[in-house]
């Protein structure tokens, strides 16, 4: 007995500096519906509920797919899929309203129960949910009409953290409401990964039916950085397909738009949800970028540390000049390097309407920190955004760093070489050099 007391004395000083360090931050929970009629559902809540009152602001996003099927084939309807996604008629809906708050009331029961002798006793836990998902039509893809199955349009994020700011938890269903007073099926995975990037959230965290991800072999891969999960999933047809997949797509969606970490964690392995953020070793798969300097894409509020960085180049003049409100437009072509939260670097990629290549422009390092091959870095970057666009060419124009372009593959060309609609805005007072990479699939 003493020494069952011991290791509980043990593992309860270990995991302070945990408890420490995860008060007061906001975790997005993504909970299918799959686990919501499972015996394993009492213990995901209570551990849930432990992080509530352990000060963590817990948003938890819940899916229904399971309930929605059931419903439907009580109906006698048989639900047709395109690329994974349910096509929802109108007249599917009220049965798929009525799943959703099926599964929706249940979860919340479940918050609710508070017997003696049991972890949720004496908890006072407070639910809130509301219209906080603005959602447009997924519309017609491949010749398939979606109907009611939506996409996220809007988060409202001041909204939920209001809510979460109160020490209430914010329960969110995979249903979104249209500026038409329309209601559409969500997927609930993009509500959660929307949720978690506009909370600017410090975890997502998946529970899913499989637990960390292996591969086909039965390694384990207890953390993945972006690359790797990247990698992974490229290669999705060398590994057993699963809802594993599943959810390691929703962490590598969040990580790359600015969530610092997310947590892949079993449904069905009591626990796995306080070893994997009070334990050194965890229990699932850590996806995260480098909180210390990391490349991403960057957002709005990047405006005004990109500002900071071109500045004194358009002064000098390398870079030409871009106002606060062209940045803000064109926020979604740049990507920034970031260390500590302080932007470092920052390039834009411009893909050409009417070709199928791309402009390389206002590359920018911090004065600090222009050693170690991080322009480079940045660079590789960009390419391997533009492979996936399917561009064949990237070009880029300079008046001051032509042997740095030469140095990263490119080659120098002429102005008349330039895609039509690049060329007619060619600046011939500035003399801008142009410079060419193809690029490699």
């Amino acid at each position: 007995m003493a020494d069952i007391t011991q290791q509980y004395v043990d593992w309860f000083r270990h995991s302070s500096p945990y408890i420490k360090s995860h008060r007061g931050k906001t975790f997005v929970v993504m909970l299918p519906g799959d686990c919501l009629d499972t015996p394993y559902l009492t213990n995901i809540v209570s551990d849930l509920v432990l992080l509530d009152s352990l000060g963590v602001r817990l948003v938890v996003v819940h899916g229904a797919r399971k309930h929605i099927e059931e419903e439907l084939q009580a109906a006698g309807i048989q639900s047709e899929f395109h690329r994974g996604m349910r096509i929802t008629p109108k007249e599917h809906m009220s049965h798929v309203l009525k799943a959703i708050g099926t599964a929706r009331f249940a979860l919340e029961a479940s918050f609710s129960s508070g017997l003696p002798n049991s972890p949720m006793y004496r908890s006072k836990v407070r639910i809130r949910g509301g219209n906080f998902i603005t959602a447009k039509p997924q519309g017609i893809i491949d010749g398939t009409d979606f109907q009611h199955a939506g996409v996220v349009r809007n988060i409202d994020k001041e909204g939920i953290g209001q809510v979460i700011g109160q020490n209430n938890i914010a329960l969110l269903s995979p249903l979104g409401y249209s500026l038409t007073g329309e209601v559409f099926n969500l997927s609930f995975a993009d509500v959660a990964v929307e949720t978690a990037i506009q909370l600017n959230a410090d975890k997502l965290i998946a529970y899913n039916d499989d637990g960390p991800i292996c591969d086909k072999d039965g390694n384990v891969f207890r953390e993945m950085t972006l690359l790797k999960s990247e990698k992974f999933l490229v290669e999705s047809q060398r590994h057993n397909l699963s809802n594993t997949y599943f959810s390691l797509r929703a962490c590598h969606r969040a990580c790359d738009a600015g969530v610092s970490r997310a947590h892949i964690i079993s449904s069905s392995e009591d626990g796995a949800l306080l070893k994997e953020l009070f334990t050194r070793d965890g229990s699932g798969t850590m996806v995260y970028r480098d909180s210390y300097e990391t490349i991403r894409r960057a957002r709005i509020e990047d405006v005004v540390g990109i500002l900071g960085l071109i500045e004194p180049l358009e002064d000098a003049g390398i870079l030409v000049k871009r106002s606060r409100e062209r940045l803000e437009t064109e926020i979604n072509y740049f990507t920034v390097m970031e260390k500590d939260n302080l932007l470092i670097g920052c390039a834009g990629l411009y893909p050409m309407q009417t070709e199928n290549v791309g402009e390389l422009a206002c590359v920018a390092i911090h004065p600090e920190y222009q050693k170690d091959g991080r322009a480079a870095k940045l660079l590789t970057h960009i390419e391997r955004q533009a492979a996936k666009l399917n561009l064949s060419k990237l070009y880029a124009l300079t008046t001051q760093t032509a042997h740095w372009f030469i140095e990263q593959g490119f080659t120098e060309t002429h102005v008349d070489m330039l895609p039509v609609e690049r060329r007619s805005l060619y600046n011939y007072q500035r003399k801008s050099k142009v410079f060419v990479k193809e690029i490699t699939p």
